[in-house]
């Protein structure tokens, strides 16, 4: 029966599970692994008793159906916590080595470090049934995969801690009581290891579950296309995992002759690697997905061991050389290949349901198994098979290693059909690995999830609209939901500074406009509008005219954005009949959006009302800038003039004489007929100047006006030119500084697309 804990007894339960970790992780380095291979080494093993040896951990797995029997009288901690005292009782018979060879009995010393080993792993297999479901139990939430990797990152940590230690008292020629005393010391923690799980909550006994046989789990597993495909390819990546991390110890002792505490130093650098792609993972996993960093680490895998093939035995003297490539190799493999076996986990996880966990997890493990023992036994044979036959180490090793890379490869292949589980596609994730954006977006949402201060989450929030990225979206929905108004109004900010939108974003912005007026719902429909969601419009429409005047201008100017050309004349009624200030500011913005020269004589009606406000004779003018195809010529210009209104007349006519000059810089030495276009082009610029300033100051205005009405038909609209030539000999417009501004400098534009018009067509 699996109970929710609260997130303070949560909190509680994962801290004394990361305490767990510890002391197993600890443990494990003093007990097994390659501490044992070493011992082995030590005493004159061949490569078929060391693939002996590694077989025998891979019994664990075959020992989980016991385990699964006794969950139904006994929690998964009570099981997991017994055993694993059990399983570090289990080694005391390697105590006895020393003395046993001391007498003169290799084969009975060999023989007590293989029992040990048994005992160990199979206690460890009736208590890895409980591995799953309680991690499962204490990964529930939000962050499953980057909890999940937390727990690999401890032991990776921890594991690096112990190898050092192991390869510092081991030296170069280590006594063969100090093995013994190092598995003591592991026994003592790894019973306090197991007293330590006894107390962590966790899934209790399984009440009225069918003690199912193994052959029907199996089938079931195997019914399941999606489990079936990944159980192959567990199989391939275990055999090969298992293989090149442990043969890479035999490697380095057997070919290069390095002493037992140089391999241990080797090994601590392997779990640098384990800790270094540990720590990436848990940092992307839950933005990515597993799926593709699960390809990731095997193409990792496949590339770590191409070294083995290539090293030349020339150089296999070299101690400088050889000791670099050592370290190099045991820092990639572990790296690749741990990191490989920890995202697989992972994956398993969000692909089997939780009520599945147990029965699936036992498949899993098993088939982790049989590849495992079955790789290492027929390994260790091959090594010494091909070793006896050619005489060369070195050579047996390259072959192993090439059999290892090609079965990595036929396992990447088949990844590709792998159910993505909501991961990004793999170009997609390798995008997110090589870019600062999205790295640094993924660095300001762990903290935005680790903080609890709403002031620190506005400053980050703030901080994520300067680095927009999609990885974000889950994130900043969350906190649109924030109970604090300002928090909210960020996130919504965060999220309209994103680079596209999903679905949920859409769905969560269209709720926020119908739930949350005279608050964020304006924000949410800037953002509609911004990111073209045109499933809004015909809500905007209705919100366009609501009470909320906020939102009813920012609709309107999403309307604009989406282009419902429909809706333009209700805007410019609004525009008419409203006498909220920003309602009106809003809509003359959105009038500026469609781009319809037919707008321009409302604006200028605008203009004409009673005594329009600065901001608003500002608004009008940008939106016809808009219209006019200039306004990002125009507003640094009207920038400049509000600063120094005195300076009119200087800015107005530098845009006329820059037009002319870029005309005499075209067309100036070039010879026309008097009816030639050109010849009216030329024309038009030398009268430029005068009816330009005429109008500027005010003088004469009729001028400009003419020079208007002479432009070509095919260069500019005739509801444009009507329109201008009408307000250039309006008395009332004419007051209007920025407008003259907008008319001079529209008309300098003019003539340069004249300009290039000839020009193009010369």
């Amino acid at each position: 029966m699996t109970t929710t804990l609260s997130p303070y007894r949560l909190s509680k339960a994962r801290d004394l599970y990361n305490l767990f970790n510890v002391f197993n992780s600890l443990s494990w380095q003093f007990l097994t692994g390659n501490i044992i291979t070493l011992f082995a080494l030590r005493l004159g093993a061949s490569s078929t008793y060391i693939g002996i040896l590694s077989a025998v951990l891979y019994l664990t797995f075959f020992f989980l159906p016991l385990g699964k029997i006794l969950t139904t009288r006994f929690s998964m901690t009570r099981i997991f916590g017994t055993a694993w005292m059990a399983r570090a009782i289990g080694m005391t018979p390697v105590l006895f080595v020393p003395f046993v060879f001391a007498s003169g009995r290799q084969d009975l010393a060999l023989l007590l470090i293989l029992l040990g080993t048994t005992l160990f792993h199979v206690t460890r297999g009736i208590g890895m049934i409980g591995n799953n479901p309680i991690l499962s139990f204490l990964a529930s939430g939000p962050d499953r995969g980057s909890y999940t990797t937390q727990i690999q990152i401890i032991n990776s940590a921890v594991g690096m801690l112990g190898g050092f230690i192991i390869a510092l008292l081991l030296g170069r020629d280590p006594p063969l009581f100090l093995y013994a005393i190092i598995v003591g010391v592991g026994i003592g923690i790894g019973i306090f290891s197991g007293l330590l799980m006894n107390k962590i909550p966790g899934p209790g006994k399984e009440e009225g579950v069918k003690n199912r046989k193994l052959v029907a789990i199996v089938r079931e597993a195997m019914a399941q296309p999606s489990l079936r495909r990944f159980i192959v390819i567990l199989l391939m990546i275990a055999l090969v995992s298992g293989v090149s991390r442990t043969f890479i110890i035999v490697y380095s002792r057997e070919v290069f002759g390095q002493s037992d505490g140089m391999v241990s130093l080797y090994a601590v650098f392997g779990g640098l690697g384990t800790l270094i792609v540990g720590l990436l993972i848990k940092f992307l996993v839950d933005r990515t997905g597993a799926k593709p960093l699960f390809s990731v680490c095997v193409i990792l895998g496949l590339v770590s061991m191409i070294p083995v093939l290539f090293f030349p035995a020339s150089i296999a003297e070299n101690f400088t050389t050889v000791t670099l490539y050592l370290t190099f190799l045991f820092f990639i493999v572990n790296l690749a290949w741990n990191g490989t076996e920890g995202i697989m986990q992972t994956y398993f996880m969000g692909l089997v349901p939780t009520n599945q966990m147990m029965d699936m997890g036992i498949v899993y493990f098993l088939g982790f198994g049989v590849a495992g023992a079955a790789g290492s036994l027929l390994s260790g044979l091959f090594l010494d098979a091909v070793t006896a036959i050619s005489g060369s180490m070195l050579l047996s090793f390259r072959i192993l290693y090439a059999i290892l890379i090609a079965t990595a490869a036929a396992a990447l292949f088949l990844m590709k059909k792998l159910v993505p589980l909501g991961a990004l596609p793999f170009r997609g994730a390798l995008e997110v690995m090589f870019s600062y954006r999205d790295l640094k977006a993924i660095s300001l949402l762990e903290k935005l999830n680790k903080t609890s201060d709403s002031d620190e989450e506005e400053t980050i929030l703030g901080a994520l609209q300067d680095v927009p990225s999609n990885l974000s979206t889950k994130g900043l929905l969350v906190r649109a939901r924030s109970p604090r108004l300002s928090v909210r109004m960020e996130s919504i900010r965060a999220i309209d500074a994103l680079p596209a939108f999903s679905e949920d974003a859409e769905k969560a912005l269209i709720d926020d406009i119908i739930h949350n007026p005279y608050t964020t719902a304006y924000r949410s429909a800037r953002a509609l509008g911004n990111h073209k969601v045109f499933a809004a419009i015909p809500l905007l429409r209705e919100l366009a005219v609501s009470g909320d005047y906020m939102l009813a201008g920012e609709a309107m100017i999403a309307l604009a954005k989406l282009a419902d050309n429909a809706f333009l004349p209700e805007i410019e009624r609004i525009v008419l009949e409203t006498k909220n200030p920003r309602l009106k500011l809003a809509g003359v913005e959105a009038m500026g959006i469609y781009r319809f020269p037919a707008s321009l004589p409302l604006l200028l009606d605008v203009l004409r009302g009673e005594d329009p406000p600065p901001y608003l004779r500002d608004e009008v003018g940008l939106s016809m800038a808009n219209i006019l195809g200039i306004q990002n010529k125009f507003y640094p210009l009207l920038v400049r003039f509000l600063a120094d209104e005195s300076l009119l007349p200087a800015l107005a006519m530098d845009e006329v004489e820059t037009a002319f000059e870029y005309y005499m810089s075209v067309h100036g030495r070039k010879r026309a007929g008097k009816k030639s276009e050109l010849a009216a082009l030329d024309q038009q610029a030398k009268v430029f100047h005068a009816a330009a300033l005429g109008f500027i100051q005010n003088t004469n205005r009729a001028d400009l006006g003419r020079w208007i009405m002479l432009l070509p038909e095919d260069l500019v609209d005739t509801v444009v030119q009507t329109v201008l030539r009408e307000a250039v000999l309006d008395d009332e417009l004419v007051s209007f500084p920025r407008l003259r501004l907008l008319v001079v400098q529209w008309a300098a534009h003019e003539l340069r697309q004249w300009t290039i018009k000839l020009k193009g067509e010369r």
